[in-house]
């Protein structure tokens, strides 16, 4: 075995990270302790923190670009992976090495180890306390001149939340891991405003009036400065067809006019879907925010980051061949993600049969989610992943039940992908929804870029 699957599979022996308990997951002083011991490695570069239920990565992964565009030696962290753990920690686009990744873990990993056995922590730090560690001295030791973070889950207590932002990001807040971050809007978003700092700054837009009462009260009281991403989202109208258009590589993106730091750019995102558009905003309006910090953003280097952006898995579409469908990728897994969905496919497709090969984990809302989704589909083939947490496909089709229509079930992803490619129709669209793993799982099978 390789140092880096040593290291992996050390990762992973410390569980998932939504599978350990509230108080091993949440406890900064914890996080504090490991860091202190690695000289604090979160000092040393400045970040933007970027906290939400839906967006969070579409939002980092499109301000690191920018900000990589404007040539700024550049982190991205985010959360969780499709394929391989390395996609969580990125520089200049590119992510970190198995070596690289080897190395930073086998220091974190003995400094967690010393310090349990010295008494200063009282158990290792979790799965996701460590790749959080590994990516601040990774990102230490490489002198980026500034990281985009993704808050894994929640806000306040999450391991992200150590750094001193210079740019608070908020994207678009709804029910999703109620278990650890409450039963309410208004609960999850006291969580998710734990990022904003005393008298920082905080980039946001209007949503629903629960999370907006949250956001704004917690600005007031800590005297910070918000900063309206509405100007950069363009106005959608039944005649816009969603600002569809094909760039270059005759790959479908959205397209609009910008106004943007006193001059007019053109929006040009891979990233589809009206939904994308708030995020794409929020990036934009986080960076001219960086830009009057004195940063070296202009407008030309946003119109340029905006435009390279690559977010693999969000309305990813793969064209079909002589021998396969056409594939669409999008890793919506609770109500509001599956509601994006179905907009973008109205309106991108909406006169071709769908099929849809949905699997969900089995603690999310995958009742909800039939009933949004599964009308939209001329046949539903349910599957799961290779994963404990995942639901099979007989207690999906009971959690669906409400939902009218057929539903068949394949054993595993290879299966249902053989299943729908052999019983699509020439202009059959495929998609593949209702968790990470499982568009992780068809991804890698089909040979899509991640």
């Amino acid at each position: 075995m390789s140092a880096y699957e040593t290291a992996v599979a050390r990762i992973y022996a410390l569980g998932h990270e939504l599978a350990q308990t509230p108080s091993h997951k949440f406890d900064l002083a914890h996080m504090r302790v490991l860091l202190a011991a690695l000289e604090n490695p979160e000092r040393s570069f400045p970040s933007v923190l970027i906290a939400g239920t839906n967006g969070k990565g579409s939002t980092a992964s499109t301000l690191a670009s920018i900000l990589q565009g404007s040539g700024l030696r550049t982190g991205l962290y985010t959360s969780p992976h499709l394929v391989r753990i390395n996609e969580r920690i990125g520089l200049g686009g590119e992510r970190i090495s198995d070596d690289d990744f080897a190395l930073v873990h086998d220091l974190v990993d003995r400094t967690a180890e010393r310090l349990v056995s010295e008494g200063e922590l009282p158990w290792h730090p979790s799965f996701f306390e460590m790749l959080t560690a590994i990516g601040f001295e990774y990102f230490a030791r490489r002198k980026v001149d500034i990281a985009v973070l993704e808050v894994g889950m929640g806000g306040r207590l999450d391991a992200t939340n150590v750094v001193e932002p210079r740019v608070s990001v908020i994207t678009d807040i709804s029910l999703d891991h109620q278990k650890f971050l409450g039963e309410t809007v208004t609960e999850i978003a006291g969580e998710k405003a734990g990022i904003i700092r005393p008298g920082g700054v905080v980039v946001t837009l209007p949503q629903q009036p629960q999370a907006n009462d949250v956001i704004g009260n917690t600005i007031l009281e800590l005297g910070a400065r918000a900063v309206n991403a509405v100007p950069y989202v363009p106005p959608v109208s039944p005649a816009s067809g969603e600002y569809l258009a094909y760039g270059a590589d005759r790959k479908p993106v959205s397209r609009y006019p910008l106004q943007v730091m006193g001059e007019q750019i053109l929006v040009e995102t891979p990233l589809l879907g009206r939904h994308q558009l708030r995020n794409v905003a929020l990036a934009i309006a986080a960076a001219e925010e960086l830009g009057r910090q004195g940063f070296p953003v202009t407008a030309s280097s946003i119109e340029r980051g905006v435009r390279e952006t690559h977010w693999p898995g969000r309305f990813q579409v793969m064209a079909a061949t002589a021998s396969s469908p056409e594939y669409v990728f999008d890793v919506a897994h609770n109500p509001a993600g599956a509601w994006a969905l179905r907009s973008t496919l109205s309106a991108g497709y909406p006169d071709q049969p769908l099929t849809f090969i949905f699997g969900a984990m089995r603690d999310k809302a995958i009742g909800e989610m039939a009933e949004i989704l599964f009308p939209l589909a001329e046949r539903v083939i349910l599957t799961r992943a290779d994963n404990p947490r995942s639901a099979s496909p007989t207690e999906i089709r009971e959690a669906a039940a409400r939902t009218a229509g057929p539903m068949e079930e394949a054993a595993d992803v290879a299966a249902a992908i053989e299943w729908a490619r052999t019983s699509a129709r020439p202009d059959t669209v495929v998609v593949v929804t209702g968790s990470i793993y499982i568009v992780g799982e068809a991804m890698r099978l089909l040979g899509a870029r991640i």
